[in-house]
């Protein structure tokens, strides 16, 4: 990972906020294994950290919160045990006692959806669009606790509406369902709407916030838990001709011919 492809600043937005952004606005700030690294390294720092209360996260460039990851780290590893290793960094960042808002701005899909899902907040641009058109593009699947947390944010008629349709949600339908607190006009506004949250919360009682989440947190890992077994299901999928298929048009930048 370039030290630049995942930025880290306390000070711009103010004393006790981290402002966290996925700076490879030339794919899309696609995750990398190694942004997830250095992500999780960031979590397990904050869960520690009573001096900060706020974390911000946010894509560069304007285009994308995030537009899923990067194919080659699963090529380049066993993916099940990848994709597990992403749900765990994405229970940390659930966990984190400060208050977490996603500030999106253009497409979030794929492991950028899954990570603005594991935020507690979500500001977007009106022009931002939701999905997982995984079943039209890479032909894998997700870990079921991300499934359930898409359909704890979104509901689920919509959550099946973005991976059995593969279509995309916009910032309008998911602030009608209260996916996201606020569709704002453009980036000035959204920078504005998220500043405005974070001084609310800088007023408001750390204890109040600490335990509801906690209590947020513990109803969410009853709820939203794996199935038995679901390992063994996902090797089958990673392991399958479709995703094989699915990774050879994704590097072609072919449109992918699935078996029926």
């Amino acid at each position: 990972m370039s030290a630049e492809d995942l930025l880290i600043d306390r000070d711009r937005l103010g004393p006790g906020v981290v402002e966290v952004t996925f700076n490879r606005p030339e794919r899309r700030n696609a995750f990398t294994r190694a942004m997830y690294g250095a992500l999780r390294a960031l979590c397990e720092e904050l869960a520690e950290d009573r001096s900060v209360r706020v974390v911000v996260l946010r894509g560069a460039g304007g285009k994308a919160f995030a537009a899923g990851n990067e194919i080659s780290d699963f090529l380049e590893a066993d993916a099940v045990a990848y994709e597990n290793w992403i749900r765990e960094l994405l229970e940390m960042l659930w966990a984190l006692p400060q208050v977490t808002i996603a500030a999106i701005d253009g497409v979030c899909v794929g492991g950028g959806l899954a990570v603005a899902t594991h935020c507690d907040l979500r500001v977007a641009t009106a022009s931002s669009r939701f999905g997982y058109p995984i079943a039209r593009t890479l032909g894998n699947a997700l870990s079921g606790s991300i499934v359930y947390r898409c359909a704890a944010t979104f509901g689920e008629p919509l959550t099946r509406e973005m991976l059995l349709a593969s279509r995309l949600v916009s910032a309008d339908r998911a602030y009608s369902v209260g996916a996201v607190v606020a569709s704002v006009e453009d980036a000035a506004a959204l920078d504005a709407e998220v500043a405005a949250i974070v001084d609310g919360i800088a007023q408001a009682s750390r204890v109040t916030i600490e335990v509801t989440k906690h209590q947020l947190l513990s109803r969410a890992r009853v709820a939203e838990a794996s199935p038995e077994g679901e390992e063994e299901l996902l090797r089958s999928v990673y392991t399958g001709e479709d995703f094989a298929e699915g990774v050879r048009a994704f590097l072609a930048k072919e449109k992918p011919a699935f078996g029926r």
